[in-house]
């Protein structure tokens, strides 16, 4: 126990109260005399009419323990999200499909402090070969300058990256790039989205609210902060010289930089070798299922879904529980499925020859 801890409990006059009992029936008829207050102002009534000396704290469990709460009209209500989402996610959780430079572009904000000011840096990443073919970096908050100059960067190199695949791969220069980001006030702009109205970029944002939808630029954003901060020293750096070390820093990660993903090739190293045939070619990300469904869920269920098929072909063990209960049942001489008489479960349990006990709705 914390000093503060034993302190405050020691002002408070001591031990909790033997009689919980009392506690709980008096909390019950001040909320039933006065159903319109919460827990704090029951707590301070009992205090001033009957002198009891259970903190707040104590009769909120009350309150949990007997299932009441404040009866007000002022209710949180949860309604429908009436907002549509300004342009359709094309990616959810289909980030490994990517099969090509250029295919996929992320972008995102973050923001950081110097010794002395502020400053906001929008990269835009390829999501296919981690490159950075973007950037923007102010001192002004908010300013949306640095993802109009961020985008005008990118689309330049989506361009020149296109021209050179028709060039060197023979590939269609009518391939779609997915420019995706959150739902930003400046990613959903007019202004911003005019300046690829032309070109054949199409837009994807993230869910409201979601940002394990654009997990990519979430992470990246991450390790660039502490490779700034810790191997190229920007915290102590003037404001002249903060825009200086982020483009060395951007040159040095993509020209220099081991990735793992890329099996520790550098960005611009795997770029090279795509361009020049010796990086397999997949075609799956126009085959791609696009589920709003979290991957990690998908996999359990399919899980789940294999072991109910092996048990029930007797290769395998299974648990299966009815509702989410497991039942504690009997076990009988004979080995034969026998249901506990004090469940009221579904479930049914087996002991077999080996001693192992097998579960079964």
């Amino acid at each position: 126990m914390s000093r503060s801890g034993f302190y405050k409990w020691k002002k408070r006059g001591g031990d909790p109260p033997k009689d919980r009992a009392k506690v709980l029936r008096l909390v019950q008829g001040c909320h039933d005399a006065h159903p319109s207050h919460g827990y704090r102002w029951v707590h301070a009534y009992l205090k001033r009419s009957d002198g009891i000396t259970v903190s707040a704290e104590y009769v909120r469990r009350c309150f949990l323990y007997l299932g009441i709460r404040a009866e007000t009209k002022h209710q949180r209500k949860d309604r429908e999200r009436k907002a549509r989402d300004p342009y359709p996610n094309l990616i959810f959780s289909t980030w490994e499909t990517v099969d090509r430079p250029r295919q996929v572009i992320v972008s995102d904000m973050t923001a950081f402090w110097t010794r002395s000011r502020y400053w906001e840096l929008a990269l835009y990443f390829d999501v296919f070969t981690k490159q950075i073919i973007g950037r923007g970096l102010t001192k002004r908050r908010g300013w949306p300058g640095i993802y109009h100059d961020g985008l005008e960067q990118a689309r330049e190199e989506i361009e020149r990256s296109r021209a050179e695949a028709v060039g060197r791969l023979e590939a269609g220069s009518g391939d779609i790039c997915v420019l995706h980001t959150d739902q930003g006030s400046v990613y959903t702009s007019k202004a911003y989205n005019e300046i690829i109205r032309e070109s054949n970029i199409v837009r994807s944002c993230s869910r409201a609210g979601k940002p394990t939808d654009n997990p990519v630029n979430e992470s990246l954003n991450g390790w660039i902060k502490e490779e700034l901060f810790t191997d190229f020293g920007l915290y102590d750096k003037r404001d002249w010289e903060v825009e200086q070390v982020v483009d060395d820093y951007i040159e040095w990660y993509n020209a220099k930089r081991p990735c793992w993903s890329l099996g520790y090739m550098t960005p611009n190293d795997f770029y090279d070798a795509f361009m020049a045939g010796e990086v397999e070619r997949r075609d799956t990300f126009a085959g791609r299922v696009i589920d709003p469904t979290p991957k990690f869920v998908r996999e359990k269920l399919a899980r789940a879904e294999a072991d109910a098929e092996s048990n029930a072909i007797g290769t395998s063990e299974l648990l299966c529980f009815d509702a989410g209960v497991y039942v504690p049942l009997k076990k009988n001489s004979s080995s034969v499925y026998e249901r506990d008489a004090d469940s009221s479960s579904g479930v049914h349990h087996c002991h077999g020859e080996d001693g192992k006990s097998v579960y079964e709705a």
